[in-house]
């Protein structure tokens, strides 16, 4: 936070120098309606420049808010509150828009047997505020980077001569408590995966009338993830597959900002 809060105050609010040096309380607004997400943030911003800033949460991590809704109130010198407006809102915007679109993915696919996951396409730097608005918007986080689990994708796949052998290696080397998911696009690499007794099978860019079919030839014992361009309007055709999981790469690499604003009371 101290190298965001640097990066856009430099050596100083040049257009704060004539302001007069007093204690102010301003309200966080939602503009529009969504998820709210990133309450933490505030009060880690805004003592991060002074330690006697307070902020008080109106509405909670999670919840929907409607335009006009104060979602929380900061008490601080009015020089430190313009000081952290724009880190604190873009981080709040930015995560609520994830979270808001995450809650509607699960509304529209309206299946609770399936799980809503988030990929790695996060912008760097970014990748622990936008899962955690996954969270609070009701999904669920995949692995969090490289080191969590083995993922085998087409890349691998091309240098891949036997799977089963390539899992019993990297069963060797990564112990028993990460998990191995391997990425299918076509009924060979499907038998495959599963005669290699993988923990999690990803289907990979298939319709859902495949996805279903597919399935149907995997064991319950391995969980199933579906994946590859689904979107909010063809989201909903994902189910009743069968399938544990959808993971959505747009959540977080097209995300849209959830409007919020800072507004000093009274002003």
């Amino acid at each position: 936070m101290e190298r965001f809060l640097a990066e856009d105050i430099g050596r100083g609010d040049l257009s704060t120098l004539t302001l007069p040096d007093r204690v102010v309380t301003a309200e966080i607004m939602a503009k529009q309606a969504g998820i709210l997400a990133g309450q933490d943030l505030p009060p880690v911003i805004y003592q991060t420049l002074e330690a006697q800033a307070t902020y008080e949460r109106c509405v909670a991590d999670g919840e929907w808010v409607t335009a006009g809704t104060v979602v929380g109130r900061m008490t601080t010198n009015i020089v430190t509150l313009l000081a952290g407006e724009r880190v604190m809102l873009n981080l709040m915007q930015r995560m609520s828009g994830i979270a808001t679109a995450t809650h509607a993915a699960i509304e529209t696919l309206n299946d609770p047997r399936i799980a809503i996951l988030d990929t790695r396409k996060t912008l760097p730097g970014l990748r622990q505020f936008d899962k955690a608005a996954v969270v609070m918007g009701g999904g669920q986080n995949h692995r969090f980077g490289l080191d969590d689990a083995v993922m085998l994708k087409d890349n691998h796949w091309a240098l891949i001569t036997d799977l089963p052998a390539t899992v019993r290696a990297l069963r060797q080397q990564i112990g028993p408590t990460k998990i191995i998911e391997v990425e299918v696009e076509n009924l060979a690499q499907l038998h495959a995966a599963v005669a290699s007794q993988v923990d999690m099978i990803m289907i990979d860019n298939q319709a859902p009338a495949t996805v279903r079919a597919w399935r149907q030839l995997i064991p319950t014992s391995i969980k199933v993830e579906a994946s590859g361009g689904i979107t909010l309007v063809t989201l909903a055709g994902y189910a009743h597959t069968g399938v544990d999981y959808l993971s959505l790469g747009y959540l977080t690499h097209s995300v849209t900002a959830l409007d919020l604003a800072l507004e000093i009371a009274g002003s």
